[in-house]
């Protein structure tokens, strides 16, 4: 090319430029797949909105280095088959830089292997089961997680059911499902660490019309506590049985009770005093969490929000990723934003707290038991269980190591 026609091409460059008429930049995709129908779908649809919205004020600001991010969804229903066929899809077709991913643990296992294969980062900013963190190799590998595991929730749980209100007889019901047996396992060896076990285990199907029998059977054991394992829907049906039967056993679950499936489906009378582990409170007090709730509504078009613990989860799992493709310099994610992330440089200030170091190497669980605490259901609001927590809302629980 002489040198008349290399000015003349970078002349015309600069006029397209100027004039709007130059190529756009291509976009960054980045990829979700959740519970968009079925049971968990208050849930799935939780993430997708906060993922939505965090993605749309990213690309307010510029996106990555002038590039737009392309938010690429798929919905798994809750399927082992659809979650892994929709990880492949995104991964090998759509080559998206990174996925946030499932709420189902039995769905959230059988795609595993692809990200580890493809070296490939997911994010888990839903699904707690112990199990996730468990197959991957050592370190998790290309696997992170943005919300708490059961083992965690499992500790908090027994702790005030045994260590705090001195209540021996347990009774657990969960689930027939891979996250039903994770919890049992994780409740029972916290049980087991007080020479304790359960004094009756009542396991069933999803999608349960009734569990009246279960009920009948955890009393007749002499249970003084019930910890119920499993979706919302399923709680919401352990707790009109209760209800039916007329017993006023503590009731104790982890943060699926909260979502808005349980108030919808068991009602306001049936959940009150349930108790469930929580991350993140509905505060208006909080600055950063009350100007999310607003985004967050005015975006989804929502009047009750799903589940406010995955919403603030995701939202803030996008913006560490992506803070992870600025510090790596490589939009096509990979290795270097595994890198990234277990090396973040600087803190991100998030719904749920600050993110200063949330991952390293050896330790791609970013919340630690010092940042849960105890919800309860009053009135139809989920509530501070105790005054004292109220009290530090406005205190950042950062992650212990």
């Amino acid at each position: 090319m002489t040198r008349r026609r290399r000015w003349t091409m970078a002349l015309l460059g600069a006029c397209l430029c100027a004039t709007g008429w130059a190529q756009p930049a291509a976009p960054v995709k980045v990829g979700l797949i959740a519970p968009l129908s079925g049971g968990s779908s208050d849930l799935g649809l939780s993430m997708r909105h906060a993922a939505e919205l965090a993605v749309k004020e990213i690309n307010a600001v510029g996106g990555y280095m002038g590039r737009p991010l392309e938010l690429v969804v798929r919905d798994d229903q809750s399927d082992p088959q659809q979650g892994r066929q929709a990880a492949q899809e995104l991964v090998q077709q759509e080559k998206v830089a990174f996925t946030l991913g499932f709420c189902d643990t039995e769905v959230t296992v059988q795609a595993l292997e692809i990200f580890q294969s493809r070296r490939h980062v997911l994010m888990v900013p839903c699904d707690q089961g112990t199990a996730v963190m468990a197959r991957p190799p050592a370190g998790g590998g290309y696997v992170f997680r943005l919300a708490p595991p059961d083992e965690l929730t499992a500790r908090v749980l027994v702790g005030e059911i045994v260590d705090r209100r001195k209540l021996r007889k347990v009774a657990v019901l969960a689930d027939r499902t891979t996250h039903g047996d994770s919890g049992l396992k994780d409740l029972g060896e916290e049980l087991a660490q007080r020479e304790l076990k359960p004094v009756y285990v009542g396991r069933f199907d999803r999608g349960v019309k009734s569990l009246v029998e279960e009920m009948r059977q955890a009393r007749a054991a002499g249970s003084e506590a019930l910890i119920v394992w499993a979706r919302a829907p399923d709680q919401a049906t352990a707790l009109r049985a209760r209800s039916e039967l007329r017993w006023a056993v503590p009731y104790f679950a982890p943060p699926t009770l909260a979502s808005r499936k349980a108030l919808e489906g068991a009602g306001v009378a049936a959940l009150e005093g349930a108790v469930m582990t929580q991350t993140v409170h509905l505060d208006a007090a909080n600055e950063r969490r009350a100007t999310f709730l607003t985004s967050y509504f005015a975006h989804s078009g929502e009047k009750r929000i799903g589940s406010l613990t995955v919403a603030a989860q995701t939202y803030d799992a996008v913006y560490l990723l992506v803070a992870g493709l600025f510090q790596s310099r490589s939009p096509e994610g990979g290795e270097p934003l595994k890198l990234a992330l277990e090396n973040l440089e600087r803190p991100h200030r998030g719904v749920v707290t600050t993110y200063e170091r949330p991952y390293t190497a050896r330790d791609h669980e970013a919340y630690s038991i010092n940042m849960l605490w105890l919800g309860v259901w009053r009135g139809g609001e989920v509530q501070f269980l105790y005054p004292i927590d109220a009290q530090r809302a406005s205190v950042i629980r950062r992650k212990e190591f």
